[in-house]
């Protein structure tokens, strides 16, 4: 006999589930912000060696722009360099000319937020992160309301998350980094000390700098996609998205190498 339905019992399911998460991650290894293509690939790679991690994003859906493809085409490419990523997410994908690839963009997203949640990715959507905590010229957390307060524009205190390490994946904005930049001065480890602003398009420069640009850009804070590109004043590159991947990919690399070295708990 099926079970009577509780209405309460419902909201309590609901409740207790989201708190026990939220609860078991006020302190982790790494939180993400930012739920795009390279913050779900750093987070993946990242959960794969074994580290705690928590993504947070203020919007209702992940995925930032990879959802839309080019102009609502729902749509992306890539190219040979990120195409063992793509297969190993397991995203289907046809080749369009050589060394270059066509994929769905829906498909794309979905699995990359699959495999995150899969490899033990904590994923907090409509958080938004309105500051950072630094501490002896560190940044070991993220202050964090949600996004509709924010939205909003109550007058309703944040709560803290602290972590061993912090990326800004928040795409276009860079809005991590400009965070620690007024809070701290022009610090970051960039020409200007702080946030450059992206250029126009550019797919080829843009694609070549993301990597490069994906670093740590003030002790504890690792910035990867496309806020890389945003903070060194790279080109953007529109939808073409194995630049994010790659970017995801040595974010987390990096990440990891610090945490294992013990680097990454100076100050903290």
């Amino acid at each position: 006999m099926e079970k009577r339905l509780n209405d309460v019992t419902i909201s309590r399911a609901i409740t207790e589930s989201f708190f026990q998460d939220f609860l078991g991650s006020l302190s982790v290894d790494v939180v993400i912000a930012g739920a795009g293509p390279s913050g779900l690939i750093c987070g993946y790679y990242l959960a794969q060696s074994g580290w705690k991690v928590t993504i947070l994003e203020r919007q209702l859906r992940v995925g930032g722009g990879m959802p839309g493809g080019g102009m609502m085409f729902n749509r992306i490419v890539f190219q040979e360099a990120a195409k063992s990523i793509f297969e190993e997410m397991d995203i289907s994908f046809k080749t369009y000319e050589d060394g270059l690839y066509v994929a769905n963009a829906l498909e794309a997203i979905s699995m990359l937020c699959l495999k995150a949640l899969k490899s033990g990715v904590r994923i907090f959507n409509l958080v938004s992160v309105e500051d950072v905590m630094v501490k002896e010229e560190k940044v070991c957390g993220v202050v964090i309301n949600w996004s509709a307060t924010v939205w909003s524009k109550l007058h309703v205190d944040p709560l803290s998350l602290g972590a061993r390490m912090v990326v800004d994946a928040t795409g276009h904005d860079a809005e991590i980094c400009r965070l620690v930049e007024r809070k701290t001065g022009p610090k970051l480890q960039t020409p200007a000390g702080g946030v450059i602003g992206e250029k126009s398009m550019w797919a080829q420069a843009g694609e070549a700098a993301l990597v490069r640009n994906t670093c740590e850009v003030f002790p504890g804070l690792v910035v990867c996609g496309m806020a890389a590109n945003a903070v060194f004043g790279s080109p953007r590159m529109g939808a073409i998205f194995g630049g994010m991947m790659l970017s995801g990919k040595k974010a987390a690399a990096l990440i990891s190498g610090k945490l294992k070295s013990g680097v990454a708990d100076e100050n903290n």
